[in-house]
């Protein structure tokens, strides 16, 4: 090989190796997903319950015990899970997380009737077996739970822990190691409530959001911590 054929082959190495040091070097890019039922969704499946779509949003007639739906992937891990959520008629609703079946899942939730918010995780047996992680989260700040409103219920899931919001403003952090991943969902407990922009992020979550979904998500966000 002359010396230019060996310059060539030296640069061509060192290309190779600065290219596989950039893609080292770049961070994981998290994907975002979003149900917002302006036109029907097939991947949601209801496990208990009569839900439909009504005037782009998803809502379920009050009935029993921890009626819920679910989308998404068993394997999802670490996530954050964001809904609007607002309570019709009745008191209880909220957004599922890690949900490993119809019967194994975290659920956290508003409470009308007592102005704060729930954990509790629900296991094999019944719709409503289940213990709490924490039945007592005292609305925090000037926050009022009411029917009719609308609210911001997220939870932001790492590891083992889990810290929940409404609104923005973190209302409590909890712990618990019994379910590692799954899928999201929206939960009601004789309550007939409504959801809407079911959101979720995540690092191992497929990236399925559009520019313009993205831009009218922000906007509702926005327009929702106006009027709360």
């Amino acid at each position: 090989m002359n010396a230019s054929g060996g310059n060539v082959m030296k640069n061509i190495a060192i290309i190779l190796s600065l290219t596989i040091l950039i893609m080292l070097c770049l961070p994981a890019w998290s994907g975002t997903q979003l149900w917002d039922f302006e036109e029907k969704h097939d991947d949601w499946e209801v496990a208990n319950g009569k839900w439909a779509i009504k005037g782009g949003i998803y809502q379920v007639e009050k009935g029993g015990k921890a009626e819920h739906s679910l989308v998404g992937e068993e394997e999802w891990d670490n996530y954050t899970v964001e809904a609007k959520v607002r309570m019709d008629e009745g008191n209880w609703a909220g957004v599922v997380f890690r949900a490993q079946s119809e019967m194994e899942y975290y659920i956290y939730y508003l409470n009308v009737q007592n102005n704060k918010s729930e954990l509790w995780k629900h296991s094999k047996g019944a719709w409503d077996t289940r213990v709490a992680i924490t039945s007592n989260i005292p609305a925090a700040g000037k926050l009022k739970i009411k029917n009719g409103d609308w609210f911001d219920v997220k939870v932001i899931v790492e590891g083992n822990t889990f810290q929940l919001h409404i609104n923005d403003e973190l209302q409590d952090e909890k712990e618990d190691g019994t379910y590692k991943t799954g899928k999201i969902g929206v939960w009601a407990w004789e309550t007939g409530a409504s959801f809407d922009d079911v959101t979720i992020t995540g690092d191992n979550v497929k990236d399925t959001l559009a520019v313009e979904a993205r831009q009218k998500l922000a906007t509702t966000w926005g327009r929702l911590k106006q009027v709360n």
